[in-house]
């Protein structure tokens, strides 16, 4: 009995220690998917207003991020950036990043117009066409955040697209000499002069918190579960007096 009494004691302590933990992170998980949701409905809520002009004084990310926006101006091809390793519906391509020089102004926001395939030769890039002429382009402005890359991103050459992995606009914005906004417009797909646009829509990543939580109520359980069935067996060999397993 108390060699019985003795190796159900580790378990026991395991048990505590364990599912309390298991619990508590499922609890975090779906806390963490409410922050999401809310953040979530404010996107949607930006998404849906009239749109925020984009002027010609320097302006924070803040007030842009994620809200519909709208500028006038002149695409300048000068410096443009071909975003690379960029799928569409299986086919590889590239982004086509192309700053638009605000009218009265020299300030410039980077628009993404889209997806244009590789083509047959990754030394032939694709000729990318621009309307020439003033317009005023519409879409949702994001933040870009670097990824990781291998080595140092190409130097901007003036007047051809420039290959990158991913965007540095810091690095962008120090090579060109002039200034440019701290965010990117998604070019609405609707709009002239633009590529393939099937933008996805801004997501939180609310679902992942919710798969995490059920991942660590599920643990709580089997645990819970798999220490009833050990007790059980300690308790039927209690019952024969012979010792535990």
């Amino acid at each position: 009995m108390v060699n019985v009494r003795r190796g159900a004691l580790l378990p026991t302590l395991v048990a505590l220690l364990l599912i309390p933990v298991f619990v508590f992170l499922g609890y975090w998980q779906l806390e963490r998917a409410r922050e999401k949701r809310d953040l979530q409905a404010e996107y949607d809520r930006r998404a849906s207003q009239e749109p925020v002009r984009i002027g010609g004084e320097w302006q924070s990310a803040e007030e842009f991020q994620f809200y519909r926006v709208e500028a006038t101006g002149r695409y300048d091809t000068e410096y443009q950036i071909l975003l690379d390793n960029r799928v569409h519906r299986g086919a590889p391509g590239y982004h086509v990043l192309t700053p638009l020089r605000i009218r009265d102004s020299e300030m410039r926001v980077l628009v993404n117009r889209g997806w244009v395939p590789l083509g047959p030769d990754r030394r032939q890039l694709p000729a990318i066409e621009t309307p020439t002429d003033a317009l005023t382009v519409r879409g949702v402005a994001t933040v870009p955040h670097e990824g990781f890359t291998l080595g140092e991103p190409s130097p901007l050459t003036r007047g051809k697209p420039t290959v990158w992995q991913q965007l540095d606009l810091e690095r962008y914005t120090r090579e060109v000499g002039f200034p440019v906004q701290p965010v990117v417009v998604l070019l609405d797909p609707q709009a002239p002069g633009g590529f393939v646009r099937e933008w996805a829509r801004l997501d939180t990543g609310i679902a992942v918190h919710q798969g995490y939580a059920f991942q660590w109520f599920a643990l709580a359980a089997a645990a819970f579960v798999g220490y009833i069935a050990l007790m059980r067996r300690y308790g039927r060999r209690a019952r024969m007096g012979g010792d535990a397993p």
